[in-house]
């Protein structure tokens, strides 16, 4: 299990910053034990009343929460902090470090001081601790997983999905250590060869809706022999500091650092630092423009942007209907609240079979249960804070004034167990025209339109008609309609007769405003932190 970090010896003397941080008790047989007392301003009680696994949260956030720079567990400059809440309960359940440019630009160096003896380290060397960090993450799955579910407000069931596929990425990548290899390309009787190269200091920067798991993304640039600086989400950072001290017993000091700061202060200062040569980013699209400019201005930089979606699922009539609408609720990711850039939020479906469709996803929708993120029978839990909750139920109202109507949910659930928590209600609309505000940007909420069509065509001009361009769904049993309609989807990931799942070493990423700069997922993200280098022997 994670045991709570201890103070460096050495961690800026200040008495007032000190004052404010749990310190461990000593050890014994049972290992560290968390100090019985929080910091201030931190209500675990209110925020772990009556709830599934509290004992082991009051455990586990009664902790100093730490950045990672060159090695080292520390605080933030001047012991600045900011605080992270439980979108369940609206309580404050920790502090963690608000980074300074000055602690940015320290986690910068040490990286940039790493390079070289990580450059030389083996490829199988590099490999080996990847894996090693693995195990580390597995052996205390349950305590990440916990925490990603009272931060990031997803039901526990889906937390522990998210920890299963990191694991399972990062021995991926891994196993891809020897598959970094060049060519000998016989463009003349001599020699000529190809060889490929880390690029240097990696930036990564993930959103809240998978935190952990995205954390883990850190295996391709590692194995690929780049040290990394990470930018968790200021608005779920808790599982990737306690990433962290993880990454720390593993890797050498420089090749995994960790900052986080409350704003876009940090990820400008990172992307900037002349010592970042590549960045690969997850987010929103203004975001994605934001970190492009600050790499454009800083210098020449490789970026790697997976962005957000409008993403549409087109159900035929031959298809199998029952499960066209299962696939609909499941693609939509209503577990996660809808806070995924892949979900299928248009529902277009033939107008022969669109109340047959509409009723069976309203059905589902009505049968799930939204509860507690920590209560092991939640299917749904609540968006990750108020500005994310009022979009959500803004633009169902949006859509309702331009003549959607409601067939499922459409607001804020109604109960005791509901009464703090920034929840929304898996909500369907039908109606919707593919013009309208709802057809056409990204809610990032748990909404989704169903748009009825006429013809294969218009289907797939409907489904084109947007700015994004990241995944697709097409569900029919005429393997020549499937792959007519594939094809013309502008998008980078399709399913046929089916939604949302990922596969290993399967390419994923978008076209058009939901990204660029490489795929993710696979040996192709790996090699997207190398250069290839070209070597001539000429006689």
């Amino acid at each position: 299990m994670l045991a709570p970090a201890r103070d460096p010896a050495h961690d800026g003397g200040a008495d007032q910053r000190r004052s404010r941080r749990v310190q461990p008790e000593s050890s014994s047989e049972e290992g560290l034990r968390m100090s019985p007392t929080p910091p201030a301003g931190i209500d675990l009680a209110a925020a772990l009343a009556g709830r599934e696994h509290a004992d082991r949260l009051g455990e586990l956030l009664r902790r100093p929460w730490r950045l990672l720079v060159g090695g080292e567990l520390r605080g933030a400059e001047g012991g600045a902090t900011f605080p992270s809440s439980d979108p369940f309960s609206r309580a404050v359940i920790a502090r963690v470090p608000d980074a300074s440019s000055a602690d940015v630009d320290a986690a910068a160096e040490a990286a940039e001081a790493a390079r070289a003896s990580w450059r030389a380290t083996s490829a199988l060397e590099r490999a080996a601790l990847v894996r090693r960090f693995a195990d580390l993450v597995e052996e205390n799955r349950e305590d990440l997983e916990l925490l990603d579910s009272i931060d990031a407000g997803s039901p526990i069931a889906n937390s522990r999905v998210d920890v299963q596929i990191a694991l399972d990425q990062m021995r991926m990548f891994a196993g891809f250590a020897l598959e970094l290899k060049g060519q000998t390309v016989p463009a003349t009787n001599d020699l000529h060869i190809t060889v490929r190269e880390p690029v240097g200091v990696v930036a990564k920067i993930w959103p809240y809706n998978h935190p952990l798991m995205f954390f883990c993304r850190i295996a391709a640039p590692l194995v690929a022999g780049n040290p990394v600086v990470a930018k968790p989400p200021e608005a779920a950072p808790l599982s990737s500091l306690a990433l962290a001290e993880l990454a720390a017993e593993v890797f050498p000091p420089g090749v995994v650092n960790v900052v986080v700061g409350d704003g876009p202060a940090v990820p400008d200062r990172l992307v900037r630092h002349r010592a970042v040569r590549r960045i690969g980013f997850i987010g929103s699209e203004p975001t994605g423009r934001a970190i492009q400019r600050a790499a454009a201005e800083s210098g020449v930089k490789h970026v790697t942007l997976e962005l957000g979606g409008k993403n549409a699922m087109v159900v035929f009539p031959d298809a199998d209907l029952e499960a066209a609408a299962d696939g609909a609720v499941a693609g939509m990711n209503f577990t996660w609240s809808g806070q995924s850039c892949g979900s299928n939020s248009r529902l277009l479906v033939h107008r022969s079979v669109h109340d047959e469709v509409v009723q069976r996803v309203a059905e589902i929708v009505r049968g799930r249960r939204q509860d507690d993120p920590l209560a092991e029978a939640s299917e749904q839990g609540t968006m990750i804070d108020e500005a994310q909750y009022e979009k959500s139920l803004g633009y169902i109202d949006v859509a309702t004034a331009e003549g959607a109507t409601v067939v499922a949910g459409g607001g804020r659930p109604s109960g005791e167990r509901f009464r703090d928590g920034l929840f929304v209600e898996a909500t369907v609309l039908t109606g919707v025209r593919p013009t309208d505000r709802i057809g056409q940007e990204e809610v990032f909420g748990p909404v989704l339109s169903v748009i009825a069509f006429e013809t294969e065509e218009e289907a797939v001009r409907i489904a084109n008609d947007v700015e994004y361009g990241l995944t697709a769904s097409v569900w029919t049993n005429d393997l020549n309609r499937a792959i007519r309609v594939s094809r013309a989807f502008e998008a980078g990931y399709v399913w046929v007769n089916g939604s949302g799942a990922h596969y290993p070493n399967l390419p994923y990423g978008g076209v058009k405003r939901s990204g660029v700069g490489g795929k993710e997922e696979c040996l192709e993200e790996m090699l997207g932190y190398t250069e290839e280098k070209v070597i001539s022997f000429v006689s």
